[in-house]
């Protein structure tokens, strides 16, 4: 066993020449850098395709804003043009402050079937609508972080220095003789992850986040996830960092550093306990990027003033649509203008139920996730009878499968006899073998079948059509929700006692503990929380594999391919009794 928990090696972040920036279309149609301010009138439009704005909108345009050590960045502000105090939302993240008007952005949303008219191109990628904000008595700031674009400094992928810029760019909003005093933050993906760690240094003039669907630790989620080096959205995302400086390479850095028992992980994982700030945080169910990060990170804030809602779509459709603006809206007007508009009865949680089937639910109340009517019931594995069952079978039955065929996974199932809610979180526990090598990638995935036996799928995007079917079927994971998945490399299988609960085991990734020959091992593993309606007759189905079936998580990133070799060996009843433990709800609240 190779136990690196204390390391003493010198961890030194890895830096390599910035993309280069130029003031091409690429970067959207107002990338130039031209400081000024200026109105813009209502009826204004961007472009053509972009929405005309409802009100007069005061753009100030590249304001150099300058950080404690002197290094100096450029932002975008979108205010009202009237002469009335209003508060601020910074939406931080190395996208461009012009790149919602970008082809990249405008093509990425045609693609999914989302209308461009729906945004006044002035919005950040994934980020809130000047248009409809400044409306509604708000500015907008888009800031190019340190690195990015003409921004001064050497770019950082999140951590306490873009936590500690972002926190100056805060404070000095709150004292613009336009503003309130009074900053929130706003946005998803990355503008959602960015907020976790700027919460948790307790910006005095913080008021209010919303994070919508996020990473919350870089390690497990983004380029380690499971322990195995899924590095190519690693790859991607440092694309966006175009500059006159460095940038830091993750990609690198993930391989130089194999492990997460150093500072340069540490800094990468948010300080969940320090995060005090209120907070309406979105989820899903059906993100392979961000849905294991935004609970975690729910789960864990010490906020005591935190809203949950969990959808039934994709992160952008659901951030822009109609409703929901107006949702954020009153949790805004609440802690940033003061208005009683009775948000604080909003249930703390509301929640979604796929059935796959055209008749999810939304918008469920809870005190709390899972809800309260939850409790979690073990499901044995039988390897005779390739059943899940409430019982452990007295017998041991192995089932193995061979790595290097094209079946390579073994599969168990349950067949409801009344409706059966599940809501929460599913673990599995299981004991392992191989054969013919020293570790296992492994693959977890719970399916919902139809009485017939076929495996229900949903589109979380509004295009269905045979384009998104064919970027979809064997990969692009967070536009088609195919059922709760979780994946471990064994050798990395060491819990984190400080962390883990019986309903959530988490890992410590600090050690490398290779299978010996004829070696059982036990192990745990956390699959993503789940929200499923089965109706009598519908079945359930919980396959462990050697290969990533669900493919990479978006069109034009490759998959993870495991490093799988040899026999794979799952022991079930006996002495090794296997099992998955499911969420499952007694009762619907009244």
């Amino acid at each position: 066993m190779e136990n690196l928990r204390k390391s003493t090696e010198k961890v030194m972040p890895v830096y390599e020449p910035s993309y280069t920036y130029n003031e091409g279309i690429e970067h959207g149609i107002l990338c130039k850098f031209e400081p000024g301010t200026r109105t813009l009138p209502k009826g204004f439009q961007l472009a053509p395709r972009f929405l005309p704005l409802p009100v007069d909108i005061v753009f100030e345009k590249d304001v150099a804003v300058t950080l404690r050590d002197g290094v100096k960045i450029y932002v975008d502000v979108f205010r009202p043009a009237n002469s009335e105090n209003v508060p601020a939302i910074v939406v931080w993240s190395p996208y461009g402050k012009s790149g919602g008007s970008a082809p990249k952005t405008t093509n990425l949303f045609s693609m999914l079937g989302l209308n461009n008219g729906m945004l006044s191109g002035l919005a950040k990628f994934e980020g809130p609508d000047p248009a409809y904000w400044c409306a509604k008595g708000y500015a907008v700031c888009n800031p190019d972080p340190r690195g990015i674009a003409n921004s001064e400094g050497d770019s950082h992928l999140i951590g306490k220095q873009e936590a500690k810029d972002c926190c100056d760019l805060i404070e000095w909003l709150a004292v613009q003789k336009w503003c309130n005093s009074k900053v929130a933050m706003s946005g998803t993906s990355y503008l959602a992850f960015s907020q976790w760690f700027t919460a948790a240094e307790q910006p005095p003039h913080l008021a209010a986040i919303n994070p919508w669907e996020g990473l919350s630790d870089a390690y497990r989620d983004l380029s380690k996830r499971g322990g195995m080096p899924d590095l190519h959205f690693t790859t991607r995302l440092q694309v966006n960092h175009v500059g006159k400086g460095k940038r830091e390479d993750v990609y690198a850095e993930a391989l130089r550093y194999p492990l997460a028992n150093n500072d340069l992980w540490e800094d990468k994982i948010a300080a969940f306990d320090k995060i005090t700030v209120p907070a309406y945080v979105v989820a899903s169910y059906s993100n392979t990027l961000h849905t294991a990060g935004t609970f975690r990170a729910w789960r864990r804030m010490a906020s005591q003033e935190k809203w949950l809602r969990i959808h039934n779509t994709q992160e952008w459709p659901d951030y822009y649509e109609e409703v929901n603006k107006e949702d954020l809206l009153r949790f805004f007007d609440h802690y940033l203008k003061g208005i009683n508009n009775g948000w604080e009865k909003t249930p703390h949680v509301r929640y979604s139920l796929h059935d796959f089937e055209g008749g999810d639910r939304i918008n469920l109340p809870a005190d709390q996730f899972p809800p309260k009517e939850v409790t979690y019931q073990k499901f044995y594995l039988d390897g005779r009878s390739r059943s899940l069952i409430p019982e452990a079978p007295t017998n041991e039955v192995p089932v193995a499968y061979d790595t290097e065929t094209e079946e390579g996974l073994a599969s168990f199932g349950i067949r409801f006899d009344k409706e059966t809610i599940l809501v929460g979180y599913p673990k599995a526990h299981l004991w392992v073998e191989v054969k013919s090598s020293d570790d296992m990638d492994l693959f977890f995935l719970v399916q919902k079948l139809d009485k017939y036996g076929s495996h229900l799928q949903q589109f979380v995007i509004p295009n269905q059509g045979a384009m998104m079917q064919d970027l979809s079927e064997r990969g692009a994971s967070v536009l088609r929700y195919k059922g709760s998945n979780g994946r471990l490399r064994v050798s990395a299988r060491h819990l984190d006692k400080e962390l883990s609960t019986d309903e959530v085991p988490a890992h410590t990734f600090d050690r490398v503990e290779k299978l010996q020959p004829g070696e059982i091992v036990e192990i745990e593993i956390d699959l993503f929380p789940l929200g499923m309606i089965f109706y009598p007759g519908e079945q359930l189905r919980f396959i462990i594999s050697s290969r990533n079936d669900l493919g990479a998580i978006m069109p034009g990133t490759p998959g993870y391919v495991p490093e799988n070799k040899g026999q794979h060996i799952i022991y079930t009843g006996g002495s090794h009794p296997s099992y998955l433990q499911l969420p499952v709800m007694s009762k619907m609240p009244a």
